[in-house]
């Protein structure tokens, strides 16, 4: 029956005996059926959670209180009528509670306000909702059947919970389709509503809510779909809601990039990498040279990453410089990339000391010193036989860049014990060790290749070679190889010793091979020409050009014909820059290594190549080389008082006219001396795009205006123009001077302080132009200051000199009128002694003049004698 059962086992066993008798006596008792169990039913309603006392009184016979049992069943089925106790009390006996009730069912206290038979029923479940009934037993008594009973309805209520929630952040992409579902339990049965940013859901062709309200479905994605989603669930007891964010999914962007680093040999190197993605599960990979640093057996021990995706390396060791890259992702779109570069800095260093190196004798040599730094090298001392070696001072002996010592001429007194000492700006860690140099003969040749070999298409050729150790020497390995650095034929070359065969000869075979003869003294070097008959032309060589306003002469270095029976001829391939077709164009006469392209566009870019062709076919394309031709001449025209001035037309399209207001045109001839009127043609191509970047700076002098040539199609300006203007039209900056179209920056001298000015930079075609974005630019209110003080000081000085220069003429006016006055004296002073003395010559010298001046007898002579 489910009960549980808390019989005391230390109870006496007639006790127990006579429990488990009263039980089974109860249980007989109350098997019989209550007839209208739900009659006069008392409903209860209670909240999830909460308690509930169900009121039962006992009604004892004749209102004599006598023993009786207590019993509260739970009806599990309505239909069957199958009930199952969930408490059981008798007097002085322990109570039973059924599963799932236990801790939960008591029997009221008897001094509380309800009957004796009530129960409690705490911490309610949504279970616990049903019918359940209170039988009271009387022993050994038979009260009447309506009152051993009382039934009653319970109804549990409980607030909505979601049981089902979509995730809190949702990343879509643009067209994609979702589902979100919100899944609700509670009493009664909650209703679930969607919002959208708090405006209610409304259906669309792309929007719509199904299955009761637990599924929102969202087809083809817009931008008018990203946003907040929140669904409700209600009922009578409450309401929570869920929110979900519906967001465009995006790829990884580094924000902090890597960047480069120069570090000391054994400090600590971080390198960051920081990014921000939608969703955020950023992944950072590191790679040094394209393998990632967790392969690099030198770094394994030395390289951590932290969580922010930095990469640390502690310590730096010299072999660590390098290219570092980091790349980030979080599984939508491209990765992204940033790279940056280690330097490692550390002494100069000896990497690697042979104990012997061999000098041939009588001819050049080199003593190695393998040497690592980082800053560079600097110098290199030498030391032969334990003394310093200056190899400025000694003849035959130079130390190269890479600090070796290169013997010009070998001979027997270079031969000893050698060591080398590098330094750079971190200076150096030693010495190499001590390096043996034995001078010994070099191999010789005893048997070279002929001067050329001439074979046909298909043929083979045979090609001997060998060489000769001298005494105590090992003997060299001879190999032969092309002298273009192109690889040999492997598939038709074949070799014995020192002589090699090459069958199926073709076209391509042709050129310089040579025999190289190595040992551990020297390496010799042979050489031959194979020549390869029966072929189409080779390509032409060092094609040049000279160019005038409408043509550009060529002249090329004829390429092998392929052989002496044939006579090639040839034809030039050009175009103008940027297009894409070529036109060609036969040379005359035939063979002929010149020729003149004429009725070109004057001040355009072209592209030539030539091409040789014999009875064979078409051989192989010369490279191509660019030419421009020159500017049309354009004299300046003559002012016409009589004439107004035209409109300003500084934007208009010069595609109105062949020829821009040329007064004088000079024209070539042909070769019969007539006139020759090439026509301008238009180009083709596209026009050249839009300058970059322009920019404004104040220098001490002035201002200068830069910009960036345009980033496609350069090679199509012909010259460039700056535009500005402040409130009114546009205006040329650079009247009367063309700047040219590889020049990228203009001078101004000055701009009106305070100012406001709008740049842009015009580059123009042969017929069209393109016009860069608008800058702006304020001038400095300073700038306008800076005049006006110059002015005012420049003033002062000026006032300050001419008062000094006025003040020295006065000085200057008053010393030649004193003189005058001095020598007017003089010759008073002297007829008046002679006339005192008699017109003897006065034996005491005068008076002196100051004394004479500063008293008024000079006045009053000047008056006597004037």
């Amino acid at each position: 029956m489910g009960l549980r059962s808390d019989l005391d086992p230390s109870l006496p066993l007639n006790a127990q005996q006579s429990y488990f008798l009263l039980l089974c006596f109860f249980l007989i008792f109350s098997s019989g059926k209550s007839n209208g169990p739900f009659q006069d039913a008392v409903h209860i309603t209670a909240i999830l959670g909460e308690s509930v006392v169900f009121n039962c009184g006992v009604d004892f016979p004749a209102d004599h209180p006598v023993p009786y049992v207590l019993q509260w069943e739970k009806k599990v089925s309505v239909d069957t009528g199958q009930d199952i106790p969930i408490y059981i009390w008798y007097d002085s006996y322990p109570t039973h509670s059924g599963e799932g009730y236990e801790g939960r069912v008591s029997r009221v206290s008897p001094d509380s306000p309800y009957g004796l038979a009530s129960l409690n029923l705490t911490n309610i479940r949504e279970s616990d909702q049903g019918w359940y009934e209170c039988k009271v037993v009387f022993l050994n008594r038979s009260p009447n059947s309506h009152k051993n009973g009382t039934w009653f309805h319970l109804d549990v209520h409980a607030p909505p919970r979601f049981s089902v929630t979509p995730a809190d952040i949702i990343y879509v992409n643009l067209g994609d389709a979702i589902i979100l579902n919100c899944v609700a339990e509670g009493t009664p049965t909650p209703e679930i509503l969607w919002y959208k940013d708090d405006n209610p859901i409304e259906s669309s062709s792309t929007t719509g809510v199904f299955n009761d309200g637990t599924e929102l479905r969202i087809s083809n994605i817009r931008h008018e779909d990203i946003g907040d989603y929140t669904c409700i669930a209600r009922n009578g007891e409450g309401q929570t809601s869920h929110t979900a964010r519906v967001i465009i999914a995006g790829g990884a962007v580094i924000m902090v990039p890597p960047t480069n680093q120069t570090k000391l040999e054994g400090e600590k190197v971080q390198f960051l990498c920081e990014a921000k993605a939608l969703p955020g599960n950023v992944t950072v990979h590191w790679t040094r040279e394209g393998i990632p640093v967790w392969e690099v057996a030198a770094l394994e021990t030395r390289v951590t990453q932290k969580k922010d995706g930095s990469l640390v390396i502690n310590p730096v060791s010299a072999d660590d410089s390098g290219q570092y890259q980091c790349q980030v992702s979080n599984g939508i779109g491209e990765p992204q990339i940033a790279s940056a570069y280690l330097s490692v800095e550390y002494p100069a260093k000896v990497t690697f000391t042979p104990t012997i190196q061999y000098l041939p004798f009588r001819l050049a040599g080199v003593v190695q010193c393998y040497i690592k730094a980082n800053p560079p090298l600097q110098y290199v001392t030498w030391t032969k036989d334990k003394r310093l070696l200056e190899p400025y001072q000694t003849k035959d002996i130079v130390i190269m860049n890479n600090g070796s010592l290169l013997f010009t001429r070998v001979n027997q007194n270079h031969q000893g014990r050698y060591t080398c000492t590098p330094y750079n700006a971190q200076g150096t860690q030693g010495s190499s060790g001590q390096m043996e140099v034995l001078v010994r003969k070099p191999p010789v040749f005893t048997l070279e290749p002929e001067s050329m070999y001439q074979r046909k298409v298909g043929e083979s050729v045979d090609m001997h070679c060998d060489a000769q150790e001298a005494e105590g020497t090992q003997k060299p390995t001879i190999q032969w190889q092309r002298r273009d650095g192109q690889p040999l034929p492997k598939s038709r070359v074949r070799g014995v010793g020192g002589n090699i065969t090459v069958d199926s000869l073709r076209r391509t075979d042709f050129g310089f091979y040579q025999c190289v003869a190595s040992n551990e003294v020297a390496t010799i070097v042979t050489s031959t020409q194979l020549v390869v008959e029966g072929t189409q032309p080779h390509a032409p060589d060092n094609l040049t050009a000279t160019a005038s306003e409408f043509s550009i002469s060529l002249s090329w270095l004829p390429g092998y014909s392929g052989g002496p029976d044939y006579k090639q001829n040839y034809t030039i391939w050009y175009r103008e820059a940027g297009a894409g077709e070529w036109s060609t164009i036969p040379v005359t006469p035939a063979g002929a290594t010149q020729v003149t392209i004429n009725r070109l566009s004057p001040g355009t870019t072209y592209e030539f190549q030539v091409i040789g062709k014999n009875a064979l076919g078409d051989g192989m394309l010369s490279k191509i080389i660019t030419v421009r031709t020159l500017e049309a001449y354009k004299p300046t025209p003559k002012p016409n008082t009589a004439t107004t001035q035209a409109p300003d037309h500084e934007f208009a399209s010069p595609e109105k006219s062949d020829v821009n207001d040329y007064s004088l045109i000079s024209f070539p001839t042909d070769s019969t001396g007539a006139t020759l009127i090439p026509p301008v043609f238009r180009p083709k191509g596209p026009r050249p795009s839009q300058p970059r970047n322009v920019t404004v700076t104040e220098v001490s002098n002035g201002f200068v205006i830069s910009w960036e040539p345009p980033a496609e199609r350069h090679n199509l300006v012909q010259y460039y123009d700056i535009k500005f203007r402040t409130d009114g039209a546009w205006r040329t900056l650079n009247k009367g001077a063309k700047i040219k179209p590889e020049d990228t920056s203009y001078f101004v001298k000055s701009l009106v302080g305070g100012r406001t000015y709008h740049f842009r930079v015009v580059a123009f075609g042969v017929t069209t132009w393109q016009s860069s974005e608008i800058h702006k630019f304020s001038v400095p209110a300073r700038v306008k200051h800076k005049a006006i003080t110059a002015g005012v000081v420049g003033g002062i000085l000026f006032f300050i000199v001419a008062i000094i220069l006025s003040v020295c003429a006065v000085k200057i006016c008053n010393k030649r009128k004193r003189r005058k006055q001095e020598k007017a004296y003089n010759m008073v002073a002297c007829r008046i002694t002679d006339a005192r003395n008699g017109g003897q010559i006065p034996t005491a010298s005068q008076v002196p003049l100051k004394k004479l001046i500063e008293s008024h007898t000079y006045r009053d002579y000047s008056l006597d004698f004037s």
